[in-house]
């Protein structure tokens, strides 16, 4: 079940002007808590954000390739804590991906935005520009935002054939893993 929703899932910017029910949003809530992270540390808090204007906030938060969430009906900001956990960027980034197939399974689209290590149009970081938006205490680092909604785009899965299939390798680098 897993393998058919990477396999139709694709990055979805374009979204139809209609709420998700909370239903919904518990069950991706839910997900978020189940994503697993090193030792259990669960170095993440999670900011849902419905609030249209606080989303259009949101997609201002780099120079490039935030402006799609203005037109989503959700937000999830991932954000995880340094001090917590010296792999949070790895744990926040599983927690994502995790949010994405469910909301696949869900009817959903998605698309994230990177954060972390990005600017602002004013020179500032996305993330110090989000901080103060989202009240986050001193610590607190964003890795990403995932904007999801209905889609109002379809695109078709990547075919089995496009896949990079040389970059797979069989017991040391260099030689092929053969499908």
């Amino acid at each position: 079940m897993v393998l058919s929703l990477l396999q139709k899932r694709r990055s979805i910017r374009q979204f139809h002007d209609r709420p998700i029910e909370e239903e919904k949003i518990g069950k991706l809530v839910e997900a978020l808590l189940r994503s697993p992270s090193s030792r259990g540390f669960n170095p993440w808090d999670f900011i849902v954000v419905d609030d249209r204007e606080l989303i259009r906030k949101l997609s201002r938060s780099k120079a490039h390739g935030s402006e799609f969430l203005a037109r989503a009906p959700l937000a999830v900001v991932l954000t995880g804590n340094p001090r917590r956990s010296d792999v949070w960027i790895e744990d926040c980034s599983i927690a994502s991906i995790i949010l994405q197939l469910a909301a696949e399974s869900l009817g959903l689209g998605s698309c994230w935005v990177q954060v972390r290590l990005r600017l602002h149009r004013d020179g500032r970081t996305s993330e110090d520009y989000l901080k103060s938006a989202l009240n986050l205490p001193d610590g607190q680092r964003i890795l990403a935002v995932v904007g999801i909604g209905y889609p109002a785009e379809e695109k078709p899965g990547h075919p089995l054939d496009s896949l990079e299939w040389q970059k797979v390798h069989r017991n040391r680098f260099g030689t092929p893993w053969v499908r």
